[in-house]
């Protein structure tokens, strides 16, 4: 399995979603970095709490254990290897009837193929959204180690279906915008928007639907002369690591896209000097990086993400050991939108690319 990232520091991730656990290896962090657990928990519960549940203050979060590199909440230098035990309730089906059936939008098929039948099928098993879960562990860590240092990550959502949330400014973006959609169970800016999404999210999941969505990631206080050109760009870093999250089907920088209806004049970004001396741009269409390394500017990315592929209702596929057209329906708990918890997987995917190239910066260790 292709579960190793390896880019000045290592990242090794472990488990299936309906094994006893699911973890990750974290090699080559600085010594003495501190970890703050409970906050990294809190991190963490971003990407595994309900929508659609009332919240319980008192209710405890699920801590993970660290086995190694952490002592008196200090890194040692050593691996730093966490896992979580799969919590109660992880739907145990009998998978055997659909082991050879290819569930539409799912890696079943491909996954048959690629590991000749012997991938593990139980809710994807290691192809699972579930292993986000520890790339958010890796993610809260280095977030840590960037906000002591001044820089801060955060992501919103911009749309559900077809139902938008005004994006942050790409030029003027700041560290209290990304703490304020934090707080927020839906982070979005318009509250309004957001209970509209909710709606939006519960209709589809009655008529047995799912929805997708756009993510808006942001990085603030990134020093200029981060990253490099060519193949170790600040921007393949942060794509390799994006697109390791299941439903990421789209990814673009910036003005993205919409700089293919420009003409040259109008993409440039200008130069200018401010009037506390630093060096700017008066828009921000090339989202904080050029030529691979960080300008100085906002890092400004967005990411689409596909309608989840449990659907509930019957479609049509294939049965690709007997080779027949079959009938499939997703069982278990519904899961009518992936949007929301990405929003922590996106930011941990932003985080751990900034620290991966930042250790190369002068006196950031």
């Amino acid at each position: 399995m292709a579960s190793i990232w390896n880019h000045r520091i290592s990242i090794s991730l472990f488990g299936e979603a309906e094994g006893p656990a699911i973890g990750v290896v974290l090699d080559n962090l600085p010594p003495g970095e501190y970890v703050d657990i409970d906050r990294l928990a809190r991190f963490m519960a971003r990407r595994t709490r309900s929508l659609f549940l009332p919240e319980d203050p008192n209710q405890p979060i699920d801590q993970p254990a660290v086995l190694s590199g952490l002592i008196n909440d200090r890194t040692t230098g050593s691996p730093l290897c966490a896992f979580l035990t799969n919590p109660r309730g992880v739907q145990q089906l009998d998978y055997q009837d659909m082991s050879h059936l290819a569930r539409p939008g799912h890696a079943d098929y491909t996954g048959a193929m690629r590991y000749r039948g012997f991938a593990d099928v139980r809710s994807g098993g290691h192809l699972s959204e579930r292993m986000t879960i520890p790339l958010c562990f890796a993610g809260a860590v280095c977030q840590q180690m960037l906000e002591r240092r001044g820089i801060y990550v955060g992501a919103q959502i911009t749309s559900i279906h077809n139902i938008k949330d005004k994006p942050l400014s790409q030029t003027d973006v700041t560290r209290d915008d990304l703490l304020a959609l934090r707080k927020r169970r839906l982070p979005v800016r318009n509250p309004a928007q957001g209970k509209k999404m909710l709606a939006d999210i519960q209709n589809a999941m009655a008529g047995g639907e799912t929805l997708g969505g756009t993510i808006a990631c942001y990085a603030v206080n990134v020093p200029a002369g981060i990253g490099s050109p060519i193949f170790d760009g600040l921007e393949n870093s942060i794509a390799q690591l994006v697109f390791g999250i299941p439903g990421v089907r789209g990814l673009e920088f910036g003005a993205g896209f919409q700089t293919a209806k420009m003409t040259g004049s109008q993409c440039n970004d200008t130069f200018y000097v401010d009037e506390r001396g630093h060096v700017k741009t008066q828009t921000n269409h090339h989202g904080g990086i050029l030529g691979g390394i960080s300008s100085g500017m906002p890092i400004c990315f967005n990411v689409a993400i596909k309608p989840a592929a449990s659907v509930q209702k019957p479609q049509p596929t294939v049965d690709y050991s007997a080779l027949t057209n079959e009938v499939v329906q997703a069982d278990g708990v519904p899961h009518p939108c992936m949007v929301p918890e990405a929003v922590a997987s996106v930011e941990a995917a932003m985080s751990i690319a900034l620290v991966s190239h930042l250790l190369d910066y002068p006196n950031f260790v």
